[in-house]
């Protein structure tokens, strides 16, 4: 019996490692990125005029959901807007995209935790927290922060924001630190603060570039959407990446981001 189970054991392990190393090669070969798209049915709100209706997905109860979840989150999603620069609505609206994406693909979760919880869902797996942020990308944003030569240094005011405690200088104790940080189930501060910085980031190489888009929610969002090696500042960006199905619409990343900015949810604690 005892050798049973110890066999038992050894297949349990061996499965989970094989799990693991599965999950490491699928994101190092990008079998995990999904697919974008351009959002070229939404190029009139380009010029970012206001909405005086809410957007349709936002009778839905998994709105509800998240509305309840956002409001419990405020202060501290203005806390990081404040410590990033950019506006609390812009965090608020890239958030919002990504947890509509998770609570209609994740059916059951949403059902057993979001939903009865009114919680917000914070990823662990290839994407990390409530921002959905990969780590190379975290990582990325750490270092632009440090680089005055990078295009995407924001400045000195800012370098300081994400160190680390001095007690975790190896490599991996950051490792386990900036892990910590941004899947916090009970603090989201760091996955805002992350994503806040990024969307400072790519403002900060756009301007430098002649082409500021810190006024175009749309394009900034797109941005947060498919990472630094996508942003190539020009005259003319697209609204995009990736398709986020709800019911029966499809919107893109970018699109539905705006869709919030522009819309009257949420206008008493962001305004815009």
């Amino acid at each position: 019996m005892p050798k049973k189970i110890f066999t038992i054991v050894v297949y349990i392990f061996a499965f989970i490692g094989f799990v693991l190393v599965g999950g490491y090669v699928a994101v190092r070969f990008g079998v995990t990125n999904t697919s974008g798209i351009v959002d070229s049915q939404r190029e009139a709100f380009l010029a970012n005029a206001v909405s005086s209706q809410n957007p349709t997905w936002a009778s839905t109860p998994e709105w509800q959901t998240l509305e309840a979840a956002i409001r419990r989150d405020a202060p501290t999603i203005q806390k990081a807007a404040d410590d990033s620069g950019v506006p609390a609505r812009l965090i608020a609206a890239n958030l919002v995209a990504e947890q509509l994406r998770l609570f209609f693909t994740e059916r059951e979760f949403y059902k057993q935790f979001f939903f009865p919880l009114k919680i917000l869902g914070s990823q662990t797996q290839f994407s990390w927290g409530v921002m959905g942020m990969k780590e190379d990308t975290a990582i990325a944003v750490e270092n632009n922060l440090k680089d005055s030569t990078s295009a995407f240094y924001p400045g000195a005011r800012y370098a300081n924001l994400l160190d680390f405690a001095s007690s975790t200088s190896m490599i991996d104790n950051q490792k386990e630190e900036r892990f910590t940080r941004m899947t916090d189930q009970l603090d989201h501060y760091w996955s805002y603060l992350y994503a806040g910085l990024y969307m400072k980031e790519v403002e900060t190489e756009w301007a430098n570039a002649g082409f500021p888009i810190a006024d175009n929610p749309a394009v900034v969002s797109t941005l947060y959407n498919i990472g630094f090696a996508n942003s190539h500042p020009n005259a003319n960006p697209q609204v995009g990446g990736a398709a986020i199905t709800l019911g029966n619409e499809t919107y893109s990343f970018g699109g539905l981001a705006l869709d919030f900015y522009n819309s009257n949810l949420l206008l008493d604690i962001f305004p815009r």
